[in-house]
């Protein structure tokens, strides 16, 4: 279905159109100095098309949350937990539900991990959601830096990676970046250079206008042109634009953003006793006490319930208890491992334990070990996902006798919690020298029904160095851990997952 909106007028008063659907498949390319009318011009393309198709919009600054009001947008707050925000872009990928994720209360460095988290989270979607989805990305130059600046450098590389992967891979999930920035020249080349249709508007730096030339196909000499254009104005080009650069003139918009260019306005008449005004404070500023708190950032789940699960009495005072209660009878250590050990192996056979997270399998070991009368205080939450951890792996007792193992478990601590039960499965396979283990077993190990998402985990091991992939003759898998001198057998990536039950009884 081609589709064409109305984006303003050309020079000559006829209609400006955009093809919504050759620009999914091309993506967009905004740039424009501080004023130059972006913002206004992403917003006509989002009200414009807010009907036909689903829009992600990434807003560092909270200016396109009004969009909700008419529009219906979801407003998405950024100060969120990682895994929330994996969860709820999951989901509106899933329901086709268009989104604002606003990140105005974040640092930039937090506002560079949410957007990263959130577009990777709908990057990884399954393909049966692969729905088309335009996601515009304000600011985008901070985003996809071109090069380093006062963030760190795994925020810096982490957003990058998803800007790329937005740009460079989204078009076949669906999903069509547009980008608008201040700066191309802070913009990385590869992210940029991905885009096939551009809006150009005013801007005076060279290298600016020199690169926006580059990109239109211009002449370096008609450049200067790029100064003199009015707020609202850009130069476009491109296959959902036109074939040869177009002056255009963008439209007027029926939403307005929270914040607006400051205005003129008079000056207050001149007070006769300005020092006493200034210098004297203020009732209210007197019985102020402390500087205005921001608003923290949420705690993540998993450590709440942490914290609950060692709750004491509100008082010194032991409660009562009742006349006829019996006595707590005192519980051996041997006793007690026993009883947590079963209650960790009841929630972990369960067939759906290995993709529900960790804050879930958390609070139901909680619950379980009351219910067996577990004495003593609770496994702490990191004891607890080093024990999921090693029994996903899959180890039996002689192996975990063995020194080889015990350099296994050292490994695993180069990598975060989440990753080190894909690892020791993949150390328990190479000491054993069984076959390397499927697509479909990695992905169970790491709480994923996607094939795709194991062998990005096997590259990203890779990458750190912990293992090595290689492949046999026949074109089976083979996984190499050189620091345990030991690699699987050949196994078939595309391998189906094993029944319950079945791994237990080979």
């Amino acid at each position: 279905m081609q589709v064409g909106i109305d984006m303003g007028t050309l020079s000559g008063g006829q209609p400006a159109r955009l093809d919504i659907e050759e620009l999914l498949a091309t993506r967009l390319l905004v740039q424009g100095n501080s004023g130059s009318g972006k913002s206004h011009l992403l917003r006509r393309l989002l009200e414009q098309s807010a009907q036909w198709v689903q829009q992600v919009i990434i807003d560092p600054e909270g200016d396109f949350v009004t969009l909700s009001e008419k529009y219906g947008h979801l407003v998405v707050d950024g100060e969120r937990s990682e895994a929330e925000l994996v969860g709820i872009a999951s989901r509106i990928r899933r329901h086709r539900v268009s989104c604002v994720l606003s990140l105005d209360e974040l640092e930039v460095e937090q506002q560079m991990r949410a957007a990263a988290v959130f577009l990777n989270a709908m990057f990884d979607a399954d393909h049966e959601f692969w729905y088309p989805v335009l996601v515009v990305v304000d600011e985008a130059q901070m985003f996809a830096p071109a090069v380093g600046g006062d963030v760190s450098e795994d925020a810096r590389k982490m957003s990058l990676g998803a800007m790329t992967n937005l740009m460079c891979r989204g078009r076949k999930r669906g999903l069509a970046g547009v980008i608008a920035t201040q700066r191309l020249a802070k913009l990385a080349k590869n992210v940029a250079a991905e885009a096939s249709n551009f809006l150009m508007g005013r801007t005076f730096l060279d290298i600016d206008m020199a690169r926006a030339a580059d990109l239109l196909g211009m002449d370096r000499r008609q450049a200067e042109m790029f100064r003199d254009l009015q707020r609202g104005n850009f130069v476009g080009l491109g296959p959902a634009l036109s074939r040869r650069p177009l002056p255009i003139s963008i439209g007027e918009v029926e939403t307005q953003a929270r914040s607006s260019s400051p205005k003129l306005m008079p000056m207050p008449e001149v007070v006769e006793d300005v020092e006493d005004l200034i210098f004297t404070p203020d009732l209210e500023e007197l019985t102020q006490v402390g500087p205005r708190r921001t608003r923290p950032t949420p705690r993540p789940t998993t450590d709440i319930l942490a914290e609950l699960s060692r709750a004491t009495p509100l008082t010194d005072a032991p409660l009562a208890k009742p006349a006829n209660a019996p006595e707590a009878p005192a519980m051996a250590e041997e006793e007690r491992a026993e009883r947590l050990a079963n209650v960790l192996g009841e929630i972990l056979a369960d067939p759906q334990s290995g993709y529900r997270t960790d804050a879930a399998l958390y609070q139901d070991f909680l619950v379980r070990a009351r219910m067996a009368r577990v004495a003593g205080p609770p496994m702490p939450l990191g004891e607890f996902r080093r024990r999921v951890a090693i029994s996903r792996s899959g180890v039996d007792a002689e192996t975990a006798a063995t020194e080889a193992w015990a350099t296994a478990l050292s490994l695993s601590g180069n990598v975060s919690e989440d990753l080190q039960g894909v690892f020791l499965m993949l150390a328990n396979a190479a000491i054993k020298g069984e076959a390397c283990p499927s697509d479909a077993r990695i992905a169970r190990a790491y709480g994923t029904h996607s094939a795709r998402r194991a062998r990005r985990l096997l590259g990203y091991f890779e990458e750190q160095g912990l293992l090595i992939v290689h492949a046999d003759f026949s074109g089976k898998r083979i996984v190499g851990i050189p620091d345990l001198q030991a690699e699987t057998a050949p196994g078939a990536a595309d391998a189906p997952e094993p029944a319950e039950g079945a791994e237990a009884a080979e």
